[in-house]
């Protein structure tokens, strides 16, 4: 493909899923990355991309990238308070200064739905969060979808869950098996899902080519395990002791707040969408395939 017709791509948010993308566009796309750290510079254009120094936080510092590229990929998250994203309203607000926004994806949570007692649902399922975290989220949707309204930017939205890789940084849940962190008895135990972080990036480059205007997608894979079973799984297939098991009130005494809101929220989710409609082809449809040890 001749460099001047390469599609152009920015990039918000460029940690390890960014990078994956980037792996998978690198010489085929024209790629810019937002980072606010100018340390990052040189990592981002080892991977491919052109580095744009500017910060969520601060609106100003944005003006830059308001007619960067016509794609634009959303994977940073809110900030860590309030029941508002403001990141994603400063980005928004330089975007449609720019006006050249064609097509937008934004990265979301499975988190957005709260508990839903087990259940298997698509997306038409309507939005519960049961946490300031879920809400934030909620919010963020809400502004990209409004945004595509208004612009007639294509936008599209995937709802994430548990994202794992046995190299992604702080993903790795072998990690959390060898500290030896308790996970639910049987009897209390919830429902949780799972994406490798590779079929995440080529997601959301199927999002990028073939999202819908409007579209909510759940990037998940086929597994439905409850969550002591998956850390169950990681430790039989890297021959690890099991995690131990406790009942809930047991696990309130010894595990914080965030990691006990992970334990009450239990659901499963419906992937049909992902691939009839973005037409992927999970290479790790069970987290056996994503977590079979490396060679």
């Amino acid at each position: 493909m001749h460099p001047a017709r390469r599609p152009e791509l920015l990039i918000v948010g460029c940690g390890d899923v960014g990078l994956r993308v980037l792996r998978l566009l690198a010489g085929r796309w024209r790629i810019a990355a937002l980072t606010s750290q100018a340390a990052r510079c040189a990592e981002l254009r080892a991977a491919g991309a052109v580095p744009v120094l500017g910060n969520l936080d601060d609106a100003a510092s944005l003006r830059r990238i308001a007619a960067l590229a016509p794609r634009l990929l959303h994977l940073a998250p809110p900030a860590n308070e309030g029941e508002t994203d403001r990141r994603t309203a400063h980005l928004l607000a330089a975007l449609a200064r720019g006006g050249c926004t064609k097509r937008l994806v934004y990265m979301s949570t499975s988190g957005v739905y709260g508990d839903a007692g087990g259940a298997r649902f698509d997306e038409t399922r309507a939005p519960q969060p049961a946490t300031a975290r879920g809400r934030r989220r909620v919010d963020a949707e809400r502004q990209v979808r409004a945004f595509g309204r208004a612009t007639g930017a294509t936008v599209s939205v995937l709802r994430v869950p548990g994202i794992y890789a046995l190299d992604r940084p702080g993903g790795d849940p072998r990690e959390r098996v060898r500290r030896g962190t308790p996970v639910l008895a049987a009897a209390d135990d919830v429902y949780t899902n799972h994406i490798q972080a590779d079929d995440l990036a080529r997601a959301c480059v199927a999002a990028l080519l073939r999202g819908a205007p409007q579209r909510v997608y759940h990037a998940s894979d086929d597994t439905e395990l409850k969550m002591g079973d998956y850390f169950d799984r990681v430790a039989e297939l890297h021959g690890l002791p099991r995690p131990p098991r406790m009942t809930r009130e047991q696990a309130i005494q010894v595990l914080s707040p965030m990691q006990m809101s992970f334990l009450s929220e239990s659901r499963r989710l419906d992937n049909r969408r992902l691939k009839t409609e973005l037409r992927l082809r999970l290479r790790h449809p069970t987290v056996e395939q994503g977590l079979a040890p490396m060679r």
